[in-house]
């Protein structure tokens, strides 16, 4: 799979901590980390063991301490950011699946989904047809028009993958997916995260503590006081 690829995140030597002196916390020690085109991951560990907090580096959105973060080709931190634009790199290149949806309370589960391809320059047409399809995939299609409050957390938490995946990201970072899911529902989140790490040749990152997911992964990495190992 890897074979005359170049990874997608490559993570040299990365820290973060918070604080100083006594109140010094290391979330991240030392992370070593390649992942490929095609590649859907695991990501393990005990609450407060620096997942999160991994997953919020990688997406530009929490500055580590030291270290390198390559995205898609392009070195983005070296002990400092090299992008002033990280909203911009966001959008081009990440998509974000929280644990807590964070849709707008204003809009439909099609605008929420269609928004982001709006500001990603798509017509509205296109935009909604797109977040259709996806929606409609992940079973939500006849939801388009409900409002956030009036979604189960399940439903709810469908719209939010739509979303993410809605301007064909090729790094997809997923903070426990599947926690509100069924089986069966979880299995469908899971089919969808491998036909875009494979249509888009994308690498695919699942923060969990899902069991019956853990087959749908191509390795596991454990995080344990910010320390990464693989199993």
């Amino acid at each position: 799979m890897t074979e005359n690829k170049k990874p997608l995140i490559s993570i040299k030597n990365l820290s973060k901590h918070f604080g100083e002196g006594e109140t010094r916390v290391d979330a991240l020690r030392n992370i070593n980390l390649d992942i490929f085109p095609e590649q859907v991951i695991g990501l393990l560990g005990p609450s407060g063991s620096g997942k999160s907090t991994l997953l919020n580096v990688i997406g530009c959105i929490l500055e580590p301490t030291r270290g390198q973060i390559e995205l898609d080709g392009e070195l983005v931190y070296n002990d400092r950011w090299l992008r002033s634009d990280l909203r911009g790199l966001r959008l081009e290149k990440v998509g974000f699946i929280f644990q807590a949806h964070n849709l707008m309370p204003f809009l439909s589960s099609m605008d929420n989904v269609a928004v982001v391809l709006d500001l990603a320059g798509y017509s509205a047409s296109a935009a909604r047809t797109r977040a259709g399809e996806l929606l409609e995939y992940l079973e939500v299609g006849n939801r388009v028009e409900a409002f956030p409050g009036s979604l189960s957390g399940g439903e709810a938490q469908r719209v939010a993958i739509a979303r993410a995946l809605a301007n064909r990201p090729r790094i997809v970072l997923a903070d426990e997916p599947t926690a509100a899911l069924d089986s069966e529902r979880a299995g469908i989140v899971m089919d969808l995260l491998r036909k875009v790490a494979i249509d888009q040749q994308a690498a695919v990152i699942v923060v969990t503590h899902d069991e019956k997911i853990y087959d749908r992964f191509d390795q596991i990495f454990h995080l344990r006081d910010g320390i990464l190992s693989q199993t």
